[in-house]
């Protein structure tokens, strides 16, 4: 596999011709399409036309590649660092974690990535993202022991902002035929009062939006950050 990757990177092979190049070799696992190279515009122009209702669109390692501003607002903590919301959802702590820790939801999320993980053997980025998530989350390396495989799917979840409280939101996840292994994830309220606390999120500034979460930290984490 480290050879047919060399010979893709010295032929500048793109995603589709690196696929078909480990066809030709008959290798049984193609490798996921690295997500470095820009998105058609037309998945912005999807996204911003969803508003109200938050979505994103996630690499196969839950990479943030793109979002709307309604996501933005529903979950900051997954647009800091890396953008990457397995990191975010297994490193973050439980009292200020946009995702509840539902084992279920853990599950499919760890089964997901392994799938995804077996079209990448021997891929640096893989091994290192999967060994750093082993080594610094205790539950991540736990559910990854299972060897559990799923796919993403669309169910109910509940989502905690501090500046609105829990809403219950239905999860929609859509494959992307234009951007292999990528996937859209749309938010809708599940009922009135969760449509009501999103009115209320968007309709704030983003100053306002942010400083219970800046609060927060600083109460309850600062010191572990320091």
């Amino acid at each position: 596999m480290q050879v047919l990757n060399a010979v893709a990177r010295t032929l500048s092979l793109d995603p589709a011709e690196k696929a078909h190049l480990y066809r030709l070799a008959d290798v049984p696992t193609v490798p996921t399409a690295h997500v470095d190279a820009a998105l058609p515009e037309e998945l912005q122009v999807i996204l911003d036309h969803l508003q109200p209702l938050p979505a994103v669109v996630l690499s196969a390692r839950y990479d943030v590649l793109a979002h709307n501003i309604s996501y933005e607002a529903l979950c900051p903590g997954f647009l800091l660092g890396e953008r990457n919301v397995a990191r975010r959802i297994f490193l973050t702590p439980e009292c200020c974690n946009a995702h509840r820790h539902n084992w279920d939801d853990l599950r499919r999320m760890v089964g997901y990535l392994r799938g995804a993980y077996a079209k990448n053997l021997g891929d640096p980025d893989w091994e290192r993202f999967i060994s750093e998530l082993c080594s610094e989350s205790e539950s991540f390396a736990a559910i990854w022991a299972r060897n559990d495989v799923a796919s993403p799917a669309s169910r109910t979840k509940q989502i905690r902002n501090l500046a609105v409280g829990e809403l219950e939101m239905f999860l929609t996840s859509m494959s992307l035929p234009s951007v292999p292994h990528a996937w859209m994830q749309v938010y809708t309220p599940t009922d009135d009062a969760a449509w009501e606390k999103l009115r209320e999120l968007l309709a704030m500034s983003e100053q306002e939006r942010h400083r219970p979460w800046n609060e927060h930290r600083e109460r309850f984490h600062a010191a572990a950050a320091g």
